[in-house]
């Protein structure tokens, strides 16, 4: 499928790398000008530069999604440069690790004004632009930790979850004011945020080998999947959607009691 953002300027947050960095790629190669804002200015900036020197219309704006003044600040300019805002992809964050009692009240605060608050605030300063324009799409990112849960991710998980009834209320709101909302919740998906948790143990290749056992289709998730995905809840092929979650996890949370499941001597197995 293929889609035409020409007229339309998306912002993404997270936009330096990843799925943020695939997604504004994707956007600006089907003709929208893209704010690409990011905390990593270094980054940010030579993929704008890159997207830019491609043709496209691409201009990064240093953004801290944690600070309101950093995102009012980033979007106001967005909108000076391009004109306005149509679409809306929330997709910084953050990932950290530990239960209730080995997580610090710092770390949870920390992870849950960039996942949490952070897609509030963009959110916030960039839905009068799109009112004032005659509508939006607005696209947040997830996770399969928006419907389900791991081990010793006690931040994430409630940041994620919270993210989808966000995703819920904002969706209710501006339903009768031209603005869908809607979610992306990826597997696990080759980015540097994923090789950096690898990292965290001692064996990182059997961190990857069993994250990409994890999923049915048995591979990890790459960015460009994802954001073929975001640009389809953002584009008019999904105007009868608002409010909805997509799974886009290689069939993650298909088996019951997991993929291990499948492979053991269960009797369920499929050999």
């Amino acid at each position: 499928m293929t889609f035409d953002f020409r007229g339309k300027t998306a912002v993404v947050t997270g936009g330096a790398m990843g799925i943020g960095e695939a997604t504004a790629r994707k956007l600006a190669a089907a003709g929208a000008s893209v704010a690409l804002l990011d905390i990593n200015e270094r980054a940010g900036a030579a993929t704008a530069a890159e997207i830019a020197a491609g043709g496209s219309a691409c201009r990064f704006f240093a953004c801290d999604v944690s600070s309101s003044s950093a995102v009012e600040s980033a979007i106001k300019a967005a909108i000076g440069h391009f004109g306005g805002v149509d679409v809306l992809v929330s997709n910084a964050g953050i990932q950290d690790y530990g239960d209730v009692v080995t997580t610090s009240e710092e770390a949870w605060d920390h992870l849950m004004s960039v996942n949490l608050k952070g897609c509030f605030l963009v959110a916030k300063h960039t839905v009068p632009s799109m009112l004032s324009r005659g509508g939006g799409s607005i696209v947040v990112v997830g996770s399969v930790q928006s419907m389900a849960a791991i081990g010793n991710s006690v931040a994430y998980v409630a940041a994620k979850h919270a993210l989808l009834g966000l995703v819920r209320a904002m969706a209710l709101d501006y339903a009768r004011k031209g603005i869908r909302v809607n979610c992306v919740c990826p597997g696990a998906i080759d980015t540097p945020m994923l090789r950096w948790a690898a990292n965290l143990d001692s064996n990182p290749d059997g961190v990857i080998d069993a994250c990409s056992r994890a999923h049915a289709i048995g591979r990890l998730g790459k960015p460009e999947e994802v954001a073929d995905a975001i640009a389809y809840l953002a584009s008019p092929a999904a105007s009868f959607i608002t409010g909805a979650a997509l799974l886009v996890d290689g069939g993650m949370l298909v088996p019951a009691g997991g993929m291990s499941l499948q492979e053991g001597g269960t009797g369920a197995a499929v050999r």
